[in-house]
This record gives structure tokens, sequence and C-alpha cells, in this order.
């Protein structure tokens, strides 16, 4: 008699064989051969597809034997069922932790459900995608109501208008699920993105005490999150992903109906329309949850045909391209080219553009639209049928992908045996035969999807010919008196040394050694470039610093593609390298970088503060804050980009020195506000939140204090960011989770967390150098202070230089109460009584020991000036400033409002502690000393420069310092 794995694929055969008689050491039991769907074969079948179901089979048989008893896997799962199930597991459920306990083991139940009737081919993708929808959507249901009606136990039940009505009445959460939940296309391990929110103001009756409707559901909504994202010893259901609400991470977690209509009423982006088009209520009272759906539908769906759409679709597909180069997703089927994502594009595309008008494309599932797309001839039957194809395909291979280990996954596999896997699920007899059709789907799908979503450099023709004068150059078959008079007479300055570094490279044993595409893209592309190079004034020089990207691209050609495809995007990296080597090392350092040349328009248009942070919001969407690796990498990539416009405008003159230090400021707030973001959600997924007196959870109680440059709003391309930590917790509370630690430790772990994410070096290089000598007590002091220890040290403690730093600090991430809590201090301290004589010679002995140890020895100050450290420099303007500032606030407290130097000055002026016109001249000469600096970093130069520099700056300076510092 033959084994049940014999008809398997042979390294599949010897898996299944492996592992049989631990998964039924006592042979098959009679309660599942019960089934009669189910047989020996069918269960090696089912074994060889999936390590999941092998363990569940092998770990928890007897809630496999209850799931057969409740319904044969041979019949379909439907929600009704779904929602049986959960009532039974419910009636079990005594408390929170058990609540936990029971949704995790209905998970596994169901998942074994749902991936055993997928991967069998037992279920379509319709029941599929419909039954993993429904079962979150009873899971979040179920947890809701039960949490529910625990927190009205304790804090009373919320009361306000009700938006059906319009009469009081108790108020429910309303959970929205969105992308593919909201479209009821879920895959068999997905996380889920919801948004939360209740129908408005108002507060709880029948408490302990009442809170308000805000606070209330906020409480309600972290202990969702946590029930249903919380990992415990049976796992977890959902990862839940909040960050689509208004505001991201940052946002308020519960928003009424009134707020989240204002805010997509007059802040809503594009990339949020494209999320809301798949939006509907999974949770809480569906009449009420029908009410704010029907508000926030003029968002989504314009009432004309919306060809504006146009635009934001190419800055979307941009977007999808650069991710694509950066993750290196080739083989992600899903964000790769081809894959589910540009088919989801091009349906959504049609939705947003026409939708207002043509109602039936205001629907969710992407099956259905594409079906009113071909009735609405608004693309051809084939496109249609070869789109739904791949869509199909693409998806049951996803769920391939996913229900082997039950892991969210697109990525194909590389391993001999997951191939097999994949092959056997797809029904192809081999792993090559499934990758040919996959082949197939994704370059019809990429060919509809640019075609659909061109941009318009793909839309221009053939690039212009090219003199076979740079050909013969580059491949050095003519000689070389030829090549110097040729490359004399196009302009190159130094036409020897260009042909010395040309042959460097060509003779390198990279190129000697690169493959054969790799070669051919490397003799297109440089003949073009040398022509290119014809277009500034320093073409020698700037062939030496643009060769530092090609040599940096010769193993990822696709770069060299990416430039010969977009003349506009060559034409700026020229430009840009000859003006700027500092520009010219980044882009080498950064290929990646190249992306931002694609556009000039944004290139030379920073966004400001609010679009940084919406377009780091985007950027981060996809990636978990689980992936660490990837987010350091995302946020390193970010702030190179962002400070890449900033350099490209500030040469162009388009910005000046104070914006340029904005800027760079307003990059550096963004990012840390991230990082505070993704530092304590990973703790908190660890620990718990840090426990409050009042038994809230909703803040991080915690903020960051930028000195120096940051506080100061002064960054340049290169400086380090000097940063204190506080929060105003009480340390002597723990935390709520499953592994409480003391609020001290917790904060302490934080801190730890943000600087390793700044400071870690990583392929991308390092985010931010973090100097944290400034804290209380410098490096022997705790690296997070209680606001309270942090008053009591600058009161008690500090010494005068201490407070010198505070005149240029601020809060610039993290807790709103924290960083007022922290400015309240700062201001009672620059405000304190101090006996100016002393005051002013303390500084000034400060001052003289910094210039001792960082300015130009004497024997050299004809030759050299440092601009910053020497006698009328930039420290001398911050010094008087910062006496001033110490001397005078307690007389003028206004001064303190301000944490730059520029502003200080202006408001020392407006007092009349400083003469207006003294004020004015400082001022001027501060900001063309730091532009001098600003300049000299995009050339890769320090802030010495020759001794007669300035002199009249200088002087000015000197004399003042003389009259305020000297008497």
């Amino acid at each position: 008699m033959s084994e049940p794995w014999s008809c398997l694929p042979l390294p599949l055969a010897d898996d299944v064989a492996a592992g049989w008689a631990s998964v039924f050491p006592e042979g098959l039991p009679a309660w599942l051969a019960e089934d009669a769907s189910i047989s020996e074969e069918v269960i090696a079948q089912a074994m060889a597809r999936s390590l999941f179901l092998r363990q569940t089979l092998e770990r928890h048989p007897e809630q496999v034997r209850t799931l057969l008893e409740s319904r044969l896997l041979s019949e379909p799962t439907t929600p009704e069922y779904l929602q049986a199930r959960w009532s039974e597991y419910l009636v079990d459920v005594a408390d929170e932790p058990g609540l936990h306990s029971a949704l995790r083991r209905f998970r596994r139940e169901a998942q074994f459900r749902i991936i055993w009737r997928d991967l069998m081919r037992w279920a379509d993708l319709p029941e599929t995608m419909a039954a993993t929808s429904a079962f979150a959507e009873v899971c979040i249901q179920g947890a809701l109501s039960w949490l529910y009606g625990s927190a009205c136990e304790q804090y009373g039940t919320p009361w306000g208008k009700d938006p059906v009505s319009g009469s009081e009445a108790p108020q429910s959460l309303i959970v929205i699920g969105m992308g593919k939940l909201g479209g009821c296309e879920l895959n068999v391990s997905s996380d889920i993105d919801l948004i939360f929110a209740f129908p408005g103001k108002g507060e709880t009756r029948g408490g302990r005490r009442s809170l308000d409707n805000q606070q209330f559901f906020t409480r309600l909504g972290q202990r969702l999150i946590q029930a249903l994202d919380q990992i415990t010893a049976d796992g977890f259901v959902f990862r839940v992903d909040m960050r689509l609400r208004p505001y991201g991470q940052s946002g308020a977690l519960a928003l009424s109906f009134a707020a989240l209509e204002t805010y997509y009423q007059d802040q809503g982006r594009d990339w949020e329309r494209y999320a809301m088009v798949k939006s509907r209520v999974v949770a809480g009272d569906p009449k009420a949850g029908q009410v704010l759906m029907e508000s926030l539908r003029p968002f989504v769906y314009r009432r004309y045909i919306d060809f504006s759409a146009f635009e934001s679709l190419r800055t979307m597909k941009a977007m999808i391209s650069r991710e694509v180069r950066r993750q290196g997703l080739e083989n992600n089927i899903k964000l790769g080219s081809g894959g589910i994502r540009e088919i989801e594009f091009v349906v959504q595309a049609f939705q947003l553009i026409r939708g207002g008008r043509d109602r039936e494309l205001q629907q969710r599932e992407l099956l259905i639209i594409l079906k009113e797309l071909e009735a609405l001839e608004l693309l051809p039957s084939q496109v249609v049928n070869e789109l739904r194809e791949a869509y199909v395909f693409l998806r049951n291979l996803e769920h391939a992908l996913q229900g082997m280990e039950d892991k969210q996954t697109q990525l194909l596999p590389e391993d001999e045996l997951s191939q097999a896997r994949v092959a056997l699920i797809m029904g192809f007899d081999d792993w090559q035969s499934c990758l040919q059709v996959l082949t197939q789907h994704r370059e019809k799908v990429a060919t509809h999807f640019a075609n659909i979503i061109a941009t318009e450099e793909e839309e221009e023709g053939a690039q212009s010919a090219l003199d076979e004068g740079w050909f013969e150059l580059w491949l050095a078959e003519v000689d070389e008196v030829s090549d110097t008079q040729w490359l004399e007479k196009n302009g190159y300055e130094d036409p020897a040394g260009s042909l010395g570094v040309l042959a460097s490279l060509r003779d390198s044993r990279t190129v000697q050694t690169m493959q054969t595409q790799g070669r051919k893209r490397l003799n297109q592309f440089m003949p073009v470039l040398l022509e290119a190079l014809t277009e500034v004034e320093n073409p020698s020089e700037t062939l030496s610093r643009v060769l530092q990207l090609v040599e940096a691209i010769l193993r990822r050609t696709a770069y060299m593609v990416l430039l010969l495809e977009n003349p506009g995007a060559r034409t700026q990296l020229v430009k840009l390298c000859s003006e700027s080597p500092w520009i010219a090392r980044q882009l080498a350092e950064t290929p990646l970088l190249l992306d931002e040349l694609l556009n000039a328009e944004s290139l030379y248009s920073p966004p400001a503060r609010d679009e940084l942070q919406d377009d780091l919001r985007q950027q981060m969407l996809r990636i978990s804050y689980d992936d660490l690796e990837n987010q350091m990498e995302s946020l390193r990539h970010f702030k190179k980009a962002h400070s890449l416009r900033v350099a490209a405008s500030e040469l162009k003159g388009t910005l000046p020195l104070m914006k340029v230090s904005d800027y760079l400021t307003w990059i550096a707030e963004v990012v840390l506000d991230h990082v505070v973001d993704v530092a304590f959600s990973n703790l908190v997924a660890r620990h718990g939140y840090p426990g409050r007196a009042d038994g809230a959870t909703s803040e991080t109680d915690f903020a960051v204090i930028g000195y120096g440059k940051l506080g100061g709003v002064e960054l340049g391309y290169t400086s380090d960011l000097d940063l204190v930590f506080v929060h105003k917790a009480d340390p002597g509370l723990t935390t709520d989770g499953e592994k409480p630690i003391d609020n001290a430790v917790f904060y302490t772990r934080l801190g730890q967390r943000i600087v390793h994410i700044l400071n870690a070096q990583t392929p991308s290089g390092q985010l931010y150098e973090v100097d944290m000598r400034l804290r209380p007590s410098g490096n022997s002091g705790l690296l997070v202070s209680t606001v309270h220890a942090f008053e009591k040290y600058q009161r008690h403690d500090a010494w005068t230089w201490e407070h010198q730093a505070l005149a240029r600090a601020r809060g610039v991430a993290g807790c709103r109460e924290t960083l007022a809590a922290f400015e309240a201090v700062r201001h009672d301290i620059l405000c304190q009584s101090r006996e100016k004589d002393k005051l002013r010679q303390e500084v000034v002995d400060m001052r003289e020991k910094m210039r001792a140890s960082l300015g130009t020895p004497e024997s050299r100050r004809e030759e050299i000036f440092h601009i910053k450290h020497d006698a009328g420099g930039i420290v001398d303007i911050e010094f008087m400033v910062q006496y001033l500032m110490l001397a005078w606030s307690e007389d003028h407290p206004e001064l303190t409002q301000w944490s730059d130097n520029i502003r200080q000055m202006e408001e020392l002026g407006r007092a009349g502690v400083l003469p207006v016109e003294d004020a004015e001249k400082l001022r001027e000469a501060y900001i063309a000393l730091r532009s001098n600096i600003h300049r000299r970093a995009l050339q890769n130069l320090n802030s010495q420069v020759a001794g007669d520099a300035f002199l009249g700056e200088r002087r000015y300076i000197r004399s003042v310092w003389q009259k305020i510092m000297t008497g």
C-alpha cells in the first residue's frame, strides 16, 4: 500500500514523511477520519502546503477536533458561522485577560479553517477574502462590545447628541476599517488599519467619576487595540495600525465626527482620499456610522470629473517607484512592478477621478469596480480581463505565501522547499512554471499601469542624437591627442586630468568584471554624461565629483537607466555637482537621492513643516513600528532627501540663510517627533503604558528639549543635535503591561532607544549625531530627568554656562503638556534675579576659556580667522546676547519667548536693553558670518577663512563687546 504522501513532489514528500509521526504519534485519530472529505492523502497535501496547518494539528489537536465538530472543513466559512462560534467562546469570558485569551484561541481556530480551505483550493478567492474580513469584524465588534460594557461600569456611560435622532442618548465608539478590511478583501495573515470615532461632545453618567467623551473613547480605544494586538502566551489576534487617522501617530486616538469632518475638509491630503475610498464602518453603532460616512463622502468623491487627480497620481506613482528601488522590492508581489498595488492604484484612480459623477464607482471591492469600469467603457474589455486575471492570481499567490506559516509577507521565497510548496498550492508542477506565469501577469499589469498613469517624462520621445565623438572618447577608440583636443574644444578646463580619471574608471577592476547588461548601460551612459558636463563652467572638476556617484552605482545600473531616461534629472545632477562637492558626496553615498532630481519644481521648493510632517507620515505608513531596521533606513533617506532640496534651493538663491536654517531645523523636528513615536510604541508593546495617578494612558508625558543650534533654530547641514530628555510621570508608579517596569526605568529605556535610532550607523549612515552632555550633571547625570528634578537642578546646582545654554533651549518633540511644563521652568530660571557684575565676569571667563581652546592660536591670527571662535566672531555675539538675556529677563520677562539669537537681539532692542542700532547691526553681522559658514559647508570647507576676512564686522562686534562685557 502506498504512503499518503507518495503523490507529492519529492522534496515535499520527504518533508511530510519526516513530520508525520510527530503529528500523529498514535496514527490518524478517529475524529479526523469522520469527515468524509478528509483522508490521509488530503492531510498529507495540507501538511505539504502549510507549516501552520501542520503545527496546529500537532500542538492543538483538541481545538481542531472542536472546529470539525462545529462545521466540516468541506463547508464554506460564512459570517454567520463565525459569529456563532465567537458567541460560544464568549460564554466563558469573565475578565479582560479572559477576553484576550478567548480572542486568540478563536483566531487559531478560524485561521486553521480559512487557510486550510484556501490552500487546498476548497475555497475561491472571494470566499477567502470575505471570510477573513468577516472574522476580523467579529473580533473587533466582539472585543469592543465586551470592553464597552466594562468601561461603562468603571467610568459611566458616555452621553451626547445622537447623530441620527438629534436627541441626547448614550454614545458608542465607531470603528472605521480602512484598506483591505474596508474593501472586504483582507489577506489571510494581515494587519488591520483602523480609525476610531465617536459622535460628539459630552461626558459619562453613572460612573464613580465622570469623564468627558474624548477621554472615555481614547481609553476604550487603547484597550481595544491591546485586546487585538498585544502578544500573549496565546499569540495575537491582529496587528493593529492606527496611523491612517488624522495627524497619524501624533493625533488623538479617537476623534469626534465634527473633528473628523473638519480635518478632512480643511487639511485632507490627496493620499488620504485614496485611503478613504475603501473605508467603511466595521464595528460600533451602524446607524451613527452611516451618518459619519455620508459626511465624509464629499471629501472622497468630488461632484465633477476630477482631472486634477492625475497630478497627484503621478506623484504617488513616483513614490511607489522610489520605495521599490529603496527597499529592493522587485520580488515583492504587492509593491514591486506589476504587483497588486499597481492594480489597486489603477482602479482607485478611476474611482477618484469619476466617482463623484459615476456613483457605480463608489463601491469598495476591486473586482466589482473592474466590472463597472468595463460597463462604463472607461477601460477596454481586454484590459479589464487581464487586470482581473492578474489580480486573482496575485492575491491567491499572496495567500499561498502567507498561509505557509501564517505570516504577513509578500516576498517570493528563495529556498527550494518553500518554492515547492507555493508551486503545489498554485497548481503548478514546478516553481519555474509558476514563476513564468507570474512574470506574464506582472508584465501585463506594469504595461497597463504605465499606460494609464504615465508621467510626463515617460511620454517624452527618445533622447536626441548624441555626437559620436563622445562614444569614441569613452571607449578610447581614438588616440589621446585627439581625445584631449575634443575635450578642450568642448570646454573642459583640464582635459588631461579628465582623460586620466576616465581611464582609471574604465580600467578599474569593478568595470572590467561587470555583467554584460551593466557594461552596456555604462557604455550608453558615460557619453551622455560627458556631453551634459559641457553645460557647466567647470566640466573637468565636476566630472571628478560625478564619478564618485558613477563608481557607487556600477553594481546598481538601474540608476544609470534613470539618468539616461530623464534628461531633466541629468541636467540637475551636473549642475548641482558643479556647484557643490558636498551635494556630490551625498549623492554618491546615497544614490537613491537621484529620485529627488526627477522633479525640478519640487527640488527647488522644499516643503514647510506641516508638509514635511505629512510627507514623512506617508513614507512611513507601510513600515511597521516593529520593523526598526526599515524605520531607521527610511528616516535616514527622508532626512538626506529633504536636506538635498534645501541645499539645492540655497545654491539657486531661492532660500535665504534664515530660511535654510528654518528648513533644516524643521526636518530635525519632524524626524524627532517620529522617532519618539516609534521608540514609545516599541516600549509600550513590551511593557504597557507608563502609569498615571489618574489612571489615564493617553500621552507619552515625555519631551525632547533642543539646545544649541537645534534650540536656536540655526541648524546647518552637518550639525549634531544637543538634546535633553524630561518627563512628568510619577517615577514611583509602574507600566500597565504584561511585563510591567517602573516608570523611571521605562523613560530611561525610551531615552536610550531614541539615542540609538538617531546615532546608530546603518548602511545609510547616521541620522544625527546626538550630544547629551547638556543634561543635568552632564555625562554623569541621569539620561532622562523628571521636570521637577530638572527644575531643582537648574535652581540649585547649575553653573552659569548652563543657564546660558538654557537661553537657547526649547521643546522640540513629545507631549504638549510636558513641553509646556519645561517652557514654564525655562522662563522662571531665566527670569531669576542675578548680580550683573558677577554674571558678566563669569560669562567673560567662560568666553576666554573657549577662545583659548577652540580659537586660532595667537601666532596664526594674521593669516587665519575662525568665523565662530575668534574675537569678533559668532560666539562673541552669542555670549553677549546670553549675558543680556540672563541679566535683564527679570525686568523684561518677554525676552524669554524666543530661543534663537536673531529674535532675541530684536527683542533686546525693543525692550531698550540694547540700542536698536546695535541690535540691527549685530543682527546683520551675525547673518553675514553664518551665511558664509553655510556656503562653505556646501563646498566641504571648515569655518576658518583668511585673516583679513570680515574686518568691518569683526571691528564692530569687538567694539560692542567692549561696551557690554568690559564696561
